[in-house]
């Protein structure tokens, strides 16, 4: 067999490295897999050392082991069996099992996360921090999607700041229904620093900051990602505008990752965060901040 052939071949088993081939080809070039002791030796002289080139393998080091706690099911403190825990039965022939039935969830929330469109950023105040045009049309974009998604909508909420408040009613007029989709303005879904970052970023704010913002968005999320209440028969849809930082704080503490990673993600203007809450507890992103519907020319980030 000739040395092109048996290097294609052992570079086959290696899964075809070209990193590999990149070292052999080099070691030939210097006279490493001479001749001088016959073809046999040459041969095996250029397995050896391809060989001996592969990284150790054994399932054992390369199976990701755990590095975090186990899911907890009562994350939002609404699991039935928790609920049920030490509640005393009217009648001693309460069936337990019965009651716990009646009190499980049966449908899922989707939550749509959606961000706020680009605004003015030398506004001096909030009334001041309009859309601009772009952002104007950013926010017609969004709308367009959330509708070609043929989804049915229960609600759509918003931060209480300007530039929230100008996406969601924009957005709202692309909604499907009659008389339309209801909007609900919330002072807790406003931007702030939920908790102090990990790494740190020495322009960041300052602790007080993080004790103030951090304790209400905290509850924006308590109020508004839980699974659903036993007596909602149908899964819902509903519709969030609010701001990047809670966005990004409300995925990691949903997902149970530290919250404290949250700005370690990025988010677009007008980007679609999409998450699910199953009856059981379990959570799933089902997109992060999307925004492939809108053309290259109309994305930003600010």
């Amino acid at each position: 067999m000739s040395y092109r052939k048996t290097l294609k071949l052992i570079c086959g088993f290696a899964g075809g490295s070209a990193v590999l081939f990149a070292a052999a080809a080099a070691a030939d070039s210097r006279g490493y897999f001479g001749e001088q002791r016959g073809e046999t030796a040459g041969r095996w002289s250029r397995f050896t050392v391809l060989q001996a080139a592969q990284p150790a393998w054994t399932p054992a080091s390369h199976t990701p082991a755990p590095t975090g706690h186990a899911w907890d099911f009562n994350w939002d403190k609404r699991d039935p069996s928790a609920l049920s825990n030490g509640k005393k039965k009217e009648r001693a022939t309460e069936d337990p099992s019965s009651e716990q039935d009646n009190g499980k969830p049966k449908a899922t929330r989707n939550i749509l996360l959606i961000r706020h469109s680009q605004y003015n950023l030398s506004g001096n105040n909030d009334k001041e921090r309009i859309l601009t045009p772009l952002g104007r049309e950013q926010a017609e974009l969004t709308g367009q999607r959330l509708a070609a998604l043929g989804l049915k909508y229960d609600v759509l909420i918003h931060s209480s700041m300007t530039r929230a408040t100008e996406t969601a009613n924009i957005i709202s007029k692309h909604l499907p229904g009659s008389p339309g989709v209801d909007l609900v303005s919330c002072d807790l879904l406003r931007e702030g620093a939920p908790i102090e970052p990990v790494p740190p970023v020495t322009h960041w704010k300052p602790d007080a900051v993080y004790h103030e913002d951090g304790a209400r968005i905290e509850a924006a999320f308590r109020r508004y990602i839980h699974r659903a209440d036993p007596t909602q028969k149908e899964d819902s849809y509903e519709i969030i505008v609010c701001h990047a930082n809670v966005i990004r704080y409300f995925v990691c503490r949903a997902l149970q990752f530290p919250p404290e990673g949250w700005l370690r993600m990025g988010l677009n203007n007008g980007s679609i965060t999409w998450l699910t809450i199953r009856p059981s507890g379990r959570v799933a992103l089902r997109t992060m901040g999307d925004s492939g519907f809108m053309p290259p020319d109309k994305l930003t980030r600010t």
